[in-house]
C-alpha cells in the first residue's frame, strides 16, 4: 500500500462511517413508523453526521499539525455526541456507524507524520 493511500485510510473510514450515519439519520427522519419521524432529535443527528462528513474531508487534506489536532478533537466530540444522540433516538445503527468512525479516527491518529523535524533525523 502506498504511503499516500495509507496516510488517508483513517479519513476514508471516517468519511464512510459518517456517510452511513447520515443515511441512517435521514431514513429515521423521513420514514414513517420509525418512532422519530420528523423530530428535532433526528434532524440534529442528521446535521451532526453532515458536519462529520465535512470534517472527514478536511482531515484528508489538512497539512498543519496544529489544525489537524484541533480538527481531531472536534471530530471526537462530534462522534461522541452523535453516538449518544443515536442511542437516545433508539437508532442503534447510528451508534454502530459512530464506533466505526472512531476506529477511523484512531487509524488517522496512528498514521506516520509526514513532516520530520531536524532534531529527529
Amino acid at each position: 500500500m502506498s504511503t499516500l493511500r495509507s496516510s488517508r485510510l483513517g479519513a476514508i473510514v471516517l468519511l464512510i462511517a459518517s456517510l452511513a450515519g447520515l443515511a441512517i439519520a435521514l431514513y429515521a427522519y423521513f420514514t414513517p413508523l420509525t418512532g422519530v419521524t420528523g423530530t428535532l432529535g433526528a434532524l440534529v443527528a442528521t446535521v451532526a453526521c453532515l458536519a462529520l462528513v465535512v470534517m472527514a474531508l478536511l482531515l484528508a487534506v489538512i497539512k498543519s499539525r496544529g489544525a489537524s489536532i484541533a480538527l481531531r478533537v472536534l471530530i471526537l466530540l462530534g462522534l461522541a455526541g452523535t453516538f449518544l444522540a443515536g442511542l437516545l433516538l433508539h437508532q442503534w445503527w447510528i451508534g454502530v456507524a459512530m464506533v466505526v468512525g472512531l476506529i477511523g479516527l484512531i487509524i488517522d491518529m496512528l498514521r506516520p507524520s509526514s513532516q520530520v523535524h531536524p532534531t529527529q533525523a
